[in-house]
């Protein structure tokens, strides 16, 4: 044979091999990811979940406190609701006089909405919008505070249904975005409370009776005794155990995923099928989730996976392990978590916070609080407050909102939320003013003034019913210290201390948000999202 053929016969061989070996990887990979038996029934295709989504919810109150800004146009079905509602929350008050109080221009009517979690606990605490009812003439719900006000299924009012939810507190209105402030309208952050329990259930299609008792049996072995208990032939009620009360969505994946039988022999094989699938598939949380369900037995196969090239890979083996309780996963999240090029940093975060032992997630948390972006920042302390740890030092001012001090890192930034519970946040604490500052309020009612020289800041506040009344106060400069002497109630007569001038938070985050873009306060100012309802 010349040496051409030779080269030839060599060259076709060599792309046979080639074709079949890479046919033959593509058929191995095919068959990596689908099962190659019946690995039996898992709860999720017996039976349905019922889980409550958010539910919106609405109803009717009553604003008070108002500056002659309010109105007493109300369509008498409401009226007549408020006021059989208002004596009843007032029992051996018949003498109040509520046709007066709702007549007042100190008060205003105001359509209550809500949206209530998913799954929501007993005495959770969501946000809450109040409108002025068209055609009135309320032009200001500013300064007000929502009486009690009770909550329906949105658009059941006058139907004989329960209450399911609550309302109370001082309305917000947002005065720091950039588009035009409504004064007719704000919110009451996390103002509204559930009032009950609220379960998951599991219905099959068609009762059966011995089904049910074996799904009511396997989940109590696998989550713990009370888990499940069976209601009816056919409906299965769910209580999320304590482990999973702030994962409450993945535990009824969890639910879902669960095989009815197990074994030893067919136990393994799901397991293999399922990490084949983790690395494998895009959706990489059923196939998390769905061996977190089978329980410690995933452990051996998911610790193989904590090394892959995958960083996903080893984020879903990485979250599940810790999940299962063994610390083996801890190591690979930090390193996430670390990673300042990493897309999966808040997700690695939030799962150490979740799962691992309080002191290491808080030392991960408090690390990540030096990190130069403010997302993660701003996470790492909202793990670290979760946690009650001392590296957020909390004071709650005049009832209304906390006012907390993040030493821990170099980044001077107040923060402020708009959404949940009221909050300003000082990072870097202890944050002060500059030497030479005079901020006015909008309004022209709140004066922060130090001339240069002066060792104090002078803090002026007109009264906001009485123009010609005007309080005076001192403070360090401190931007806690004049926050607290700002908001803080005035004393009562013959109380000790010197008390505040009684700043709404609203107003409060104002002033911040004008000292800092004035340079009045050498720092960043952030402002958290507003509610999003309606």
């Amino acid at each position: 044979m010349s040496a051409i053929n030779r080269r030839t016969v060599l060259v076709v061989a060599t792309l046979v091999i080639v074709c079949f070996a890479g046919g033959c990887d593509q058929q191995a990979r095919t068959k990596e990811l689908a099962p190659t038996l019946d690995l039996g029934d898992t709860i999720g295709s017996l039976a349905g979940v019922l889980s409550p989504e958010s539910i919106p919810v609405s109803g009717y109150g009553l604003v008070g406190g108002l500056r002659g800004t309010g109105s007493a146009e109300c369509p008498p079905r409401i009226r007549a609701y408020l006021t059989r509602y208002i004596l009843k929350q007032l029992p051996g008050q018949e003498r109040l006089d509520v046709e007066k109080l709702m007549n007042s221009a100190e008060t205003a009517v105001v359509l209550v909405e809500g949206i209530m979690p998913a799954i929501a606990s007993k005495s959770e605490h969501f946000d809450i919008r109040v409108t002025a009812l068209e055609g009135t003439q309320t032009t200001s719900l500013e300064a007000g505070w929502l009486f009690g006000a009770e909550l329906k299924i949105a658009g059941s009012f006058g139907i004989a249904t329960r209450a399911i939810a609550d309302a109370e507190g001082p309305v917000f209105i947002d005065r720091i975005s950039t588009s035009r402030v409504n004064k007719r309208a704000g919110y009451v952050l996390a103002g509204g409370t559930v009032l009950e329990e609220y379960k998951v259930g599991l219905v099959l299609s068609e009762p059966d009776f011995k089904i049910t008792s074996s799904i009511r049996n396997r989940l109590n072995e696998r989550f713990g005794a009370g888990t499940a208990k069976a209601v009816l032939p056919g409906r299965i009620e769910l209580t999320v155990p304590a482990k999973y009360r702030e994962q409450r969505q993945r535990f009824i994946a969890m639910v879902q995923a669960t095989y009815l039988t197990h074994g030893p022999e067919i136990t393994q094989e799901r397991i293999r099928m399922l990490v084949r699938r983790l690395v494998g598939s895009e959706d990489k949380y059923a196939s998390e989730v769905a061996l977190e369900a089978i329980g410690n037995e995933s452990l051996g196969r998911l610790s193989i996976l904590l090394s892959s090239s995958n960083v996903r890979v080893r984020l879903h083996a990485a979250r599940c392990m810790l999940n299962l309780g063994s610390d083996a996963g801890l190591a690979p999240l930090r390193q996430i978590a670390m990673d300042r090029d990493s897309p999966y940093r808040l997700e690695a975060l939030e799962s150490i916070t979740l799962a691992a032992r309080r002191n290491d997630a808080a030392s991960v948390s408090r690390m990540l609080l030096r990190d130069d972006d403010f997302r993660i920042r701003l996470a790492a302390y909202e793990q670290l407050q979760r946690l009650g740890d001392i590296a957020v030092v909390q004071t709650l001012v005049a009832r209304q909102f906390y006012l907390e001090r993040v030493t821990q890192t170099e980044y001077k930034t107040i923060f402020v939320s708009r959404s949940g519970q009221p909050r300003i946040v000082l990072f870097g604490a202890p944050i002060y003013c500059s030497g030479n500052i005079f901020v006015r309020s909008d309004d022209g009612d709140i004066t922060i003034n130090a001339p240069t020289g002066q060792q104090y800041v002078t803090i002026v506040r007109k009264h906001p019913k009485r123009p010609s009344v005007i309080a005076q106060l001192r403070s360090s400069f401190e931007v806690g210290d004049i926050i607290q002497a700002l908001c803080e109630q005035p004393p009562k007569e013959g109380e000790p201390g010197r008390g505040g001038l009684g700043v709404s938070y609203a107003d409060m985050i104002a002033l911040l948000k004008q000292m800092c873009d004035k340079g009045a306060v050498r720092a960043e100012f952030r402002a958290g999202p507003l509610p999003k309802i309606g």
